[in-house]
């Protein structure tokens, strides 16, 4: 696992978005992105994860597609993300697309220091997750989600449920009183990653 860092590195804004290796080539778009939408002053670390489905899964589950399933370490990524955060002058958002956004949301139940969340079309259909949140309570003030309008048309019948899922926690974050947004966009779960998540990340900001 190894941080990359864009931006400003002085800044008191720090955006936290873990990545895998071909998600590091819209980094500087994305960030362009960000400062076109927003003009906020920040510092990004992508931090690059060694095995997607392992490294950012929060619990075992069994595979969903293909013939990988999902593993249990997340608790151990984020014990690593959080040495970046000692310094508690600056805020830290926490961020991402896909299996990423969703750790991110799970992380926000684990620690109270990211002031934010900005989960991409993340994927809530993952077995459990949102009896999890259910059961919980989230340390965060503000969350965005959002997802593709194609994107529970699929014949997997796990992934088929992603819309009800994230209706279902926007909901539930709604209720929590925890400022919150649901945003559609076009097209499939692999459409525009780069913008969806500028996107997630403008909003929070």
């Amino acid at each position: 696992m190894r941080k990359i860092t864009f931006g400003n590195e002085k800044a008191d804004t720090i955006l936290i978005q873990p990545v895998s290796g071909d998600e590091l080539k819209f980094a500087e778009d994305e960030l362009k992105l960000i400062k076109e939408s927003t003009g906020a002053d920040f510092c990004m670390y992508a931090v690059e994860v060694d095995n997607w489905n392992s490294d950012l899964s929060p619990w075992e589950t069994e595979p969903v597609f293909g013939k990988e399933g999902f593993g249990d370490g997340a608790e151990k990524t984020l014990e690593e993300i959080l040495k970046f955060c000692e310094d508690k002058s600056r805020r830290y958002i926490i961020g991402g697309y896909s299996l990423a956004g969703l750790f991110s949301i799970w992380s926000a139940y684990q620690t109270d220091i990211f002031c934010s969340v900005a989960a991409a079309s993340p994927s809530i259909w993952f077995p459990g997750f949102v009896d999890y949140m259910k059961e919980h309570e989230i340390k965060t003030d503000k969350v965005y989600l959002s997802l593709g309008d194609k994107e529970e048309k699929t014949r997997n019948p796990v992934m088929a449920t992603v819309r009800e899922k994230i209706e279902e926690a926007y909901s539930l974050l709604k209720e929590k009183g925890i400022k919150s947004n649901l945003e559609m966009n076009k097209g499939n779960h692999f459409r525009d990653v780069d913008i969806r998540t500028a996107k997630a990340f403008s909003w929070v900001l």
